[in-house]
């Protein structure tokens, strides 16, 4: 059960979803916001239409019985029930029409809020629906990625937080005891998804994991010996993809005119960032990299046994976060958007995990080795197909990154997506063998 929550927290977080979607939109022209069809990103337009519908669909018509505020909304933007490569093709509202229906829908569901406390059926509604949206405004600015659009600028919530600048590299492994613990979360948590469900009983062998994610400078290494010829490194499928996709780098690198390497963000190209963690690789990439480096990727548990375990003075605890119980702020995490891309592996010392282990959330989402898959316990939440279909198809990710929002991002929450994918903002750490 969702934890009742207060409805002025729920209104501000709705508000702010809102206005990042908003913002996504600024700068972008009409061909722009169509976009070539791909089959990793949306039409911006059609996407935030979704956001739109998806937000009245589940709180005001099924829990409150509103009639539909578009008459087509339906036959447009149920994202389960019209086929992603037809999304080009539909005859969508404009955008001046989008953001009118944005509006209505965000202030009909504030004004629903009335003061005090919201029940628990009601915060995990406006809470699953607001992230709902923050995880497709982390998708609008792959997309923005990927299509070299502009760099996006983002308003803050409230006072700006700076972003530290620099920092280095960050060498060496975090002993990490091992143990006993429950992986997931349970029914007393604030918020959480329903593959999370339930805590269990796992065991976490001791290990040594990286103190820092894996480098551009050290992946740059794996590329200049010939990491992506080398057929014994990547495994049947991950062989399979690297024919098929003939790739010899990250896909945002090139080689500038010094013969060094260049990394496309957004619109622009820069010297590569050595000390950044590398980003947009996928899981066959990280696994190929691993295999040539003597390493492994973790599994799920390890990681977040690493990120929320602790000694007590009476044995392990768990935190809800890797610095503690604080929540995240400027201080702790890269999150939120407002730097603009990820930051050197050394910042964000204030971080750390008990075990020495930094930037565990934000910057960059970590792949880890375990296939997504069904927690003991597992049921459906109202939106069936959040999890479930993709159940033994893709891998999961967990951390955040620079783009995730603070109010989501817990050591908890498993992000998946196919091993294939490198458009969206990932990375890893590893493990010693």
């Amino acid at each position: 059960m969702t934890s009742p929550a207060p409805t002025t927290q729920l209104a501000a977080m709705m508000q702010s979803a809102h206005q990042r979607t908003l913002e996504l939109l600024e700068g972008l022209s009409d061909e722009q916001l169509i976009g070539p069809k791909l089959p990793t990103v949306n039409p911006l337009l059609w996407e935030v239409g979704h956001v739109g519908w998806f937000h009245e669909q589940f709180i005001l018509r099924r829990e409150f019985g509103h009639q539909p505020m578009l008459d087509r909304g339906d036959s447009l933007y149920d994202s389960i029930a019209i086929a992603h490569e037809t999304r080009w093709d539909l005859p969508i509202y404009s955008l001046d029409e989008i953001r009118s229906y944005l509006g209505r829908v965000c202030m009909t569901l504030i004004d629903r809020l009335d003061g005090g406390v919201a029940d628990s059926r009601e915060s995990f509604l406006y809470q699953f629906t607001t992230f709902h949206e923050d995880m497709h405004a982390e998708a609008f600015i792959w997309a923005r990625q990927t299509h070299g659009y502009p760099t996006p600028d983002f308003l803050p919530d409230g006072p700006r937080e700076s972003v530290p600048q620099g920092g280095g590299a960050l060498s060496g492994d975090a002993e990490i005891s091992g143990g006993w613990f429950q992986v997931g979360s349970t029914p007393d948590a604030d918020f959480l998804f329903d593959n999370e469900k339930w805590a269990h009983d796992s065991f976490v062998a001791p290990v040594k994991m990286a103190r820092a994610p894996v480098t551009n400078r050290e992946f740059a290494s794996f590329v200049e010996d010939g990491g992506y010829d080398r057929r014994e490194l990547w495994g049947v499928d991950g062989w399979r993809w690297r024919s098929d996709s003939e790739a010899q780098h990250p896909v945002y690198w090139r080689r500038g005119n010094n013969a060094n390497w260049q990394l496309r963000r957004f619109e622009r190209w820069l010297d590569l960032p050595l000390d950044e963690p590398v980003i947009h690789v996928n899981w066959y990439e990280a696994s190929a990299w691993c295999r040539w480096a003597d390493r492994r990727l973790p599994t799920e548990a390890e990681w977040e046994f690493a990120a929320t375990m602790r000694e007590g003075p009476n044995g392990l605890v768990k935190a809800k976060y890797p610095w503690g119980d604080e929540v995240a702020s400027g201080a702790h995490a890269n999150l939120n958007g407002y730097a603009l891309g990820p930051v050197d592996v050394a910042a964000f010392e204030t971080g750390d995990s008990f075990w020495g282990c930094r930037q565990m959330l934000g910057n960059v989402w970590e792949w880890t080795a375990d296939t997504f898959g069904p927690f003991s316990g597992f049921s459906p939440d109202d939106y069936k197909e959040y999890s479930e279909p993709l159940f033994g198809d893709t891998k999961v990710l967990r951390g955040g990154a620079w783009t995730t929002r603070s109010r989501m991002a817990r050591p908890t929450y498993r992000n998946f997506f196919g091993p294939e994918r490198r458009d969206v903002f990932a990375g890893f750490r590893t493990c010693a063998l």
